[in-house]
């Protein structure tokens, strides 16, 4: 138990963490936490629709691990191909590092479940992929493209990003790329 409440208070240090999205309304960039739960609550709804076959409870413990390792290695915009690149081995170390603190059966299974996240190659981990990217397409929609005309990100790259969103939802893909499409305030 002394593992696993290291564990829990070395997690807290994710609500630090910030991100390039601000919340609706709001004057703030959003943590990594928030996104985190905003992202597991997607899919739970979404997983209502989705095919029988997906282990629903492996992608929603997925979508809440899968930015604890920016604890250590900061949250990398997903636009910045490079520093995604970059990132992660750094992301790697964290996830070692921070799964680690826990019993290795624990600690291990943590560790495969981020890892196959990382990969997008189950049918799991890319509806969970799919999930992490809803939410600021939907911030972004309804707060004038803040984060994309902050960073100056074309209509083309925010199609191309986005596209997985397809894997957990068409009839979402299809409503937001229309959206996407139709955005005056996104440039081309």
């Amino acid at each position: 138990m002394e593992n696993v409440i290291l564990f829990l208070l070395e997690s807290e240090k994710l609500k630090s963490v910030l991100r390039q999205t601000k919340p609706l309304g709001e004057d703030r960039f959003e943590n990594s936490a928030e996104h985190s739960w905003q992202t597991t609550l997607a899919a739970m709804i979404l997983l209502e629709n989705a095919p029988e076959n997906l282990d629903r409870l492996k992608i929603l413990q997925m979508l809440l691990i899968h930015d604890i390792v920016e604890i250590d290695a900061g949250d990398v915009f997903v636009y910045d191909e490079q520093a995604r690149v970059d990132a992660f081995e750094a992301e790697t170390k964290a996830a070692e590092r921070l799964f680690g603190m826990l019993d290795e059966d624990v600690g291990s299974r943590l560790l495969a479940l981020w890892h196959e996240f990382e990969a997008a190659q189950t049918p799991e981990a890319k509806f969970a992929k799919a999930c992490d990217r809803i939410m600021p397409v939907l911030q972004n929609l309804a707060g004038e493209g803040q984060s994309w005309t902050a960073h100056d990100i074309k209509r083309a790259k925010i199609l191309l990003k986005n596209q997985p969103i397809n894997d957990a939802s068409p009839q979402l893909w299809a409503l937001l790329k229309k959206q996407i499409e139709d955005a005056d305030f996104i440039n081309d």
